[in-house]
């Protein structure tokens, strides 16, 4: 006995979505390494709403009781292993962004430190006694 059509049609929509957000994964990385921080909302937004999408659709199939039994009875094995399997690869290149992500923000972390201590190197003066100051506010002096 065949699985059932709404249960296939379920699926392929499912594959589908998937196939979307592995798409737009891949655009996600290009946009991070390119840094383009307008693309990157426009992405992300795009990101955020398929994920709801296929969440609603998963919402979907867990109480759909045709797929329920087709599942059962083992007629969607093949199926549901090519999702799986999707799935896992979308995983993986998210988390290969979400290290694009952190490399980022440890570069940005590196250079604002820095910029701050060089930015603090030449605002050192020296009172009379010549002791370290923060510049020219600790005495008073205003541009």
């Amino acid at each position: 006995m065949p699985a059932s059509e709404q249960s296939l049609n379920l699926l392929a929509k499912q594959y589908s979505q998937l196939q979307a957000l592995e798409i737009i994964i891949s655009e996600e990385k290009v946009v991070l390494q390119q840094h383009q921080p307008e693309q990157l909302i426009n992405i992300s937004q795009q990101k955020n709403q398929l994920l709801v999408n296929i969440q609603t659709l998963d919402q979907q199939i867990s109480v759909n009781q045709r797929f329920a039994q087709d599942k059962a009875a083992g007629l969607l094995n093949q199926e549901l292993s090519d999702i799986e399997n999707l799935l896992l690869k979308c995983q993986q290149q998210n988390q290969v962004n979400g290290q694009i992500i952190n490399q980022s923000q440890l570069a940005v972390e590196r250079m604002k430190t820095s910029l701050l201590e060089n930015h603090n190197k030449t605002a050192i003066t020296y009172d009379n006694k010549g002791k370290k100051s923060g510049g020219l506010s600790s005495i008073g002096l205003k541009a």
